[in-house]
């Protein structure tokens, strides 16, 4: 094997970085994942606003319906939310059972609408003014004051929000059935680092990667699962859901196909299928955590909404404001919670799309402080200049 091909697979074994200080333990069990829906998800037809003449009249041809008007209609939440059709089976169940909250009106205050530059505002987790630093994530910061928690990102690189100097490592679970790199592979690779200062790293990845292979091997033979015969998000779900119940403290998993400026849909269509895939598998990341559930937390985000009026091509553009999901055993669902208004066209953000009321680091770093009791001085380094907002959602 020459050595071009060795730093080819190199690059796309689990590497990680060095070890840093750490300076907090844990709440006992304490479990959090993040998921991260790239593309931009349009809220609107998630948490319906069904209390809004305008959403109707903004949306002529893909509105979803109010209950009890339509045949395919919202699920009434309250008199003012409604939920899409289509997460009757799953998202409504964990809603009615007190363990799904959103969060409305939530986002950053970044207000470019590119998805690039927001998603790394949102994962970098720092002051959108002034200098940025790219190798230091809000995720990695907050996993450097948790002693003994183990992170993970289950990715095919070790994404913006886990960078930093805490070691983390990163699997890629939709490539579980075809391992780009067999042991022999491995071993070569680990003996070109032997005895420099990348060796620890790089047998750190590979046994991250062993112990995933080892966790999963169960599942990968047992083809008569259910969870087996499903495609997408519920597979990658399930498997996530074992290994954060098993192994791991700390997660982060992203999905994307959410940026729908043509043919979104309504009750039916693209964007019904993909929530629908969504809360299938929330609901199956739940069953399969077991009783570890109880000590989870699920964040779902995107890194901005969608514009309130439909386009020409029936689809939405990028906006600002978007709702979160806020998942798990102890969570005190069953509710919208955080500040919220009237939605008119009177109170849009720049005549365009929603407000943000809810900035993330505030309502994220209320819930760290929940979680796993850390205190103001711990919350600034991992939110810089944020002061936390505790919204009620542990």
């Amino acid at each position: 094997m020459q050595r071009r091909d060795l730093l080819r697979l190199a690059a796309a074994a689990p590497l990680a970085c060095a070890g840093a200080r750490l300076w907090a333990a844990p709440d006992a069990g304490a479990k959090f994942l993040l998921v991260f829906l790239r593309g931009g998800l349009d809220t609107h037809h998630l948490l319906v606003p069904i209390g809004s003449d305008f959403y109707y009249r903004a949306r002529p041809n893909i509105a979803i319906g109010r209950p009890a008007q339509d045949a395919q209609g919202a699920i009434a939440l309250d008199r003012d939310w409604g939920l899409h059709p289509v997460l009757a089976e799953n998202l409504y169940r964990l809603y009615q059972a007190n363990q799904l909250a959103f969060v409305a009106f939530a986002g950053t205050d970044d207000a470019s609408r590119s998805h690039f530059e927001t998603q790394d505002a949102i994962e970098l987790g720092q002051p959108l003014t002034g200098q940025r630093d790219f190798q230091s994530g809000f995720l990695n910061r907050l996993a450097q004051r948790l002693s003994g928690a183990e992170p993970i990102a289950f990715t095919d690189q070790v994404p913006l929000t886990m960078r930093g100097s805490r070691q983390v490592s990163n699997f890629a679970l939709r490539a579980v059935g075809k391992p780009a790199i067999d042991a022999r592979q491995s071993a070569l690779i680990a003996g070109m680092y032997a005895g420099t200062k990348l060796a620890a790293a790089v047998n750190d990845g590979f046994g991250v990667r062993e112990e995933v292979m080892r966790g999963l091997a169960d599942e990968m033979n047992d083809s008569g699962r259910g969870a087996l015969q499903t495609k997408g998000f519920e597979l990658e779900a399930r498997r996530v859901g074992r290994l954060m119940a098993d192994h791991f403290d700390l997660g982060f998993l992203d999905v994307g196909g959410w940026d729908t400026h043509v043919g979104q849909g309504a009750a039916t269509g693209y964007l019904a299928n993909r929530l629908e895939e969504l809360g299938r598998g929330l609901a199956a990341l739940a069953d399969e955590m077991g009783a570890r559930w109880h000590d989870t937390v699920v964040v779902v985000i995107s890194e901005f909404g969608r514009t309130f009026r439909e386009n020409g091509n029936r689809g939405t553009d990028h906006g600002h404001g978007t709702t979160y999901l806020v998942l798990g055993g102890a969570v005190h669902g069953g509710r919208i919670c955080g500040e919220q208004q009237a939605i008119e066209e009177s109170t849009l953000f720049q005549n365009r799309d929603l407000p943000v009321l809810n900035e993330y680091r505030a309502v994220l770093g209320a819930l760290f402080a929940r979680l796993y009791g850390l205190g103001g001085a711990e919350l600034d380094a991992i939110f810089p200049g944020t002061r936390a907002r505790d919204i009620g959602l542990l």
